[in-house]
């Protein structure tokens, strides 16, 4: 009994340690630098490079024992911010290390938990911008993070495509399906900017 009790404390002040980390290192939100802009009516030139950086995935991977504590983390994380611009910055980051993640699974040969990880990983994008919604409405700037989340949103579908081939024939279906979460968010963060007299990250995949 009191080994077990021993070791959900030591779980516990894992988990707690890894939090309050995470929270400190995130209290400063960095913007990339992005590619090509354009305005609501200015015109289209070649595909331009989509520049975006991505956060590493970590050291624990979905295909770890310790995943749920790490996602378990994530959710206590996201419940305990209280400004909704803060959380979609915060969704926006989990979807970014998914997808990381499941490029790094993807070239391990583990499609299976790679696509998983994808398709809820993507969701986080929706997230995002139905948050931003809220913070708008209470008044805040969201004009960086506008910019932020349409560039990111534009390199998720460049990965996501580009990662197409090492998907097995029945998964990439399920895949494709994903690139939903990362046209709607580009296209409600271009919109949001529009609205605000900004320009937008230019989308390469327009007609395709």
């Amino acid at each position: 009994m009191f080994k077990k009790i021993l070791l959900a404390s030591g779980v516990f002040a894992f988990a707690f340690a890894i939090l309050s980390v995470s929270i400190l290192t995130s209290s400063a939100i960095v913007y990339p630098s992005v590619g090509p802009m354009i305005g609501a009516n200015g015109p289209k030139g070649e595909s331009p490079e989509i520049s975006y950086q991505f956060p590493a995935a970590g050291t624990v991977l979905p295909d770890s024992p310790l995943w749920p504590l790490k996602a378990l983390r994530d959710k206590v994380w996201y419940l305990i911010t209280p400004s909704p611009l803060k959380k979609a910055e915060l969704a926006l980051l989990f979807s970014d290390k998914r997808l990381v993640a499941a490029q790094t699974l993807l070239k391990e040969g583990k499609p299976d938990i790679a696509v998983s990880t994808l398709t809820k990983g993507e969701k986080y994008l929706e997230i995002a911008a139905s948050e931003e919604k809220i913070a708008k409405n209470q008044g805040n700037d969201t004009s960086a993070f506008l910019t932020k989340l349409a560039t990111a949103s534009l390199k998720h579908r460049e990965i996501i495509e580009n990662l197409l081939p090492m998907v097995p024939e029945q998964g990439k279906p399920l895949v494709i399906k994903t690139e939903i979460y990362s046209e709607n968010s580009y296209k409600d963060a271009r919109d949001g900017l529009y609205s605000k007299g900004m320009p937008a990250p230019i989308d390469p995949f327009d007609g395709d």
